[in-house]
Formats: C-alpha cells, structure tokens, sequence
C-alpha cells in the first residue's frame, strides 16, 4: 500500500504532473479504453481532499477538457476513418454487437445516450465512434459529450474527496472506499442496461404478430356489423321475391297477346 500512498500523494494542485494526467489519460481513453480514467480522477480527488486551493477548479475544468477532446477525437476517427475503424473495433461479434446496440440506443436516444455512455463499461468508445461512422450532427455530439465530460469529473472527484476526507490519514482507504462506489454504480447502470436490453426482445415478437391485425374501434363493433348486414340480407330477400313475381305477372300479357304496337 505504500507505492500507492506515495502516488496519491505526489497528485497535488501545485504539481505539473497533476494537470497533465487529468487532461490526457481521460483523452487517450476514449480510443485506448484499458486506461483507467476515472480511477485517475478519483484518485485526484482523494489526494486533494484536504485542500481548499482554488486550483482544485483548474484541475477539475482540465480533466473535463481531456474528456470532452477524447470523445471528439473518436468522432473524428469514425467520420474520416470509417473503414479502418470498423476493422479495428467492430470485427469481432462482441465489436458488432456493441455498434449494433450503439447505433440502435443512438437513434432512439439521442443526446441522452451520449451522456449516460459515459458510465457504461465499453459504451463511451462504441457510442462516440458509431456517431462518427452513422453522420451523427456534430452540434448535437458536441452538446452531449460537453455536458457529459461536466458530469462525469465532478462525480467522479466528488467521489475521490467524499473518500478522502471518510480516511484521511489513510489515503488508500479512503481511494478504496470511492473506487468501490464507483464500481457499485457502474454494475447498476450496466445491469439496468441488461435489463432493458432484454425487455425490449421480448416485447419486439408480440409487437410483430400484431402486425397487419385489424382492431375494432370498440368491443363488439365486428359482431355488431354482422348483425346489421344478416338484418339486411333478411329484409332485401323478400323484396326480390316480390319483385320477381311482379315481373313475371307484367311479362305474361306480353306472352300470351303478344306487345302493344
């Protein structure tokens, strides 16, 4: 524990070193997803805990900036290297599944799914890049990974501090206790995921066998209608009986004397 007593301690507001690891790990790992950015921010938040140096906000703005610039930086790899980005995240089944899920939650979600990408284990890479390859507007995207770069450094240095100040002459306590939180919340997210993932496959076979069935507009109304044309059928057979024998009575003169010249 002592190596990482002297790594949380090292991350100061006063050292260069700071501000460089909370721009480009959160960056780098929007294309390289094995590094941990947000153990690293967490991590500087447990080592700043007990400070009120307003520098703090500059470190939390350059941790935002190297999240917002990763996410870009995967849209521009999908919307100018579409091919080469396919093979290289998108081969395998698992990688087309993922784009195949990024997609379809993209369109039905939008913005939203930018943001909550964030918090889901692989979804930050699938969702970004997938916005460059589909032609996702890039308004919207910037927007969405903005607020989401926000969201996410404050939680997740919020995190660090809240464990930091529970042990705060026990640095790597109080990163324990933040890190498992912060995978506590990611297991939930992703099994809500899960869920709902599941939940719309199941509803997807009904929804198609009702597919090109008729409704009646109310209860009933498909046997009223068979009432009302039996009624009918009733009523216009004896009318043609009668109008038979009627012809047949004017006809027979016309048989027997022959016309009227």
């Amino acid at each position: 524990m002592g190596s990482l007593t002297d790594a949380l301690t090292s991350l100061q507001v006063d050292a260069v070193l700071s501000y460089l690891i909370a721009f480009c790990v959160p960056a780098l790992d929007a294309i390289l997803p094995v590094l941990p950015s947000e153990t690293v921010i967490i991590a500087l938040g447990v080592a700043t805990a007990g400070s009120t140096d307003p520098r703090i906000a500059v470190l939390i703005l350059a941790a935002a900036a190297g999240a917002f610039v990763g996410d870009n930086l995967s849209y521009v790899i999908g919307r100018r290297f579409g091919p080469t980005a396919e093979r290289r995240l998108f081969s395998t089944s698992r990688g087309r599944a993922a784009r195949q899920w990024a997609e379809h939650s993209l369109a039905r979600y939008g913005v939203p799914l930018i943001i909550a990408c964030r918090f889901i284990p692989g979804g930050r890479t699938a969702v970004t890049v997938a916005c460059g390859l589909t032609g996702y507007s890039r308004r919207k995207f910037a927007a969405g990974t903005g607020a989401a770069a926000v969201i996410w450094v404050l939680y997740a240095f919020w995190l660090g501090r809240l464990g930091g100040r529970a042990f705060e002459d026990v640095p790597w306590a109080g990163f324990a206790l933040a890190a498992g939180i912060a995978l506590a919340v990611t297991a939930l997210v992703e099994a809500g995921r899960r869920l709902s993932r599941r939940g719309a496959g199941r509803r997807a076979p009904g929804s198609e066998g009702d597919a090109g069935q008729v409704q009646p507009d109310h209860p009933g109304q498909d046997q009223a209608n068979g009432d009302q044309l039996q009624q009918g059928y009733r009523l216009a057979k004896p009318e043609h009986a009668e109008g038979g024998r009627t012809d047949r009575a004017d006809a027979s003169p016309h048989r027997v004397g022959g016309p009227d010249f």
